[in-house]
């Protein structure tokens, strides 16, 4: 017998009236994983976070990010990394520093050689998180550490983003010209269309059809 319920649409499914047999889960990949992307609006400008993007990898999302966020020359860098390599420390109020409230243990080995890191702030809740700038470390522990001491006065800092450089993919300088457009393209003028011949035809003859 099959569950009948207010909602034909519920109705229509034909489910078995009384228990309903436990679904299969879900297969682990099911969907594609996201992927954080930061862009610069225009030249020396720092990085700021505009938004995620789902992709199979990081060329399809950075392919993704740039038609999404970058669209009619928006911007004229673009980064891009996964959100798994981001690590994030906890938030504190507006008007407050994360760094004083981060209790930063020193390694007491430095194994490795140090690599580069992005650090990100966010200045005030319901903005963006801005590149701060780059510090070199041999973990991301390391990391935070030698932001607090290069940009930790820089406050208020809400919350900070660190990520691997190497785990990043940038755009570099002879990718620019990937956001010009077809000159004789114009994006949104309504000069460009036909349209616009008919509404100039229009006006003339409302302006040379005498008054009633």
């Amino acid at each position: 017998m099959s569950l009948t319920s207010l909602d034909p649409r519920v109705t229509r499914l034909n489910l078995p009236d009384g228990e309903v047999p436990l679904m299969a889960p879900k297969p682990a990949l099911d969907q594609f994983e996201t992927y954080e992307v930061f862009h610069q609006k225009k030249e020396s400008a720092a990085y700021t976070y505009v938004g995620p993007v789902h992709a199979p990898n990081e060329d399809v999302a950075f392919l993704f990010a740039k038609e999404q966020y970058s669209r009619r020359a928006a911007c004229v860098g673009l980064w891009v990394a996964r959100t798994a390599h981001i690590q994030v420390t906890p938030y504190v109020g507006d008007g407050e520093n994360v760094y004083d409230t981060l209790r930063l243990e020193t390694p007491t080995e430095q194994s490795g050689q140090p690599e580069p890191y992005e650090i990100f702030h966010l200045k005030k809740r319901g903005k963006a998180h801005t590149h701060a700038g780059r510090v070199m470390a041999t973990s991301y522990q390391g990391a935070v550490q030698e932001a607090k001491k290069a940009f930790g006065e820089k406050g208020p800092i809400v919350n900070v983003w660190v990520v691997r450089s190497g785990h990043v993919l940038q755009s570099a300088e002879e990718d620019k010209d990937m956001w010009l457009t077809v000159p004789e393209k114009k994006y949104r003028e309504a000069t460009a269309y036909k349209v616009m011949d008919k509404i100039t035809k229009f006006k003339e003859q409302q302006t040379n059809t005498p008054a009633q």
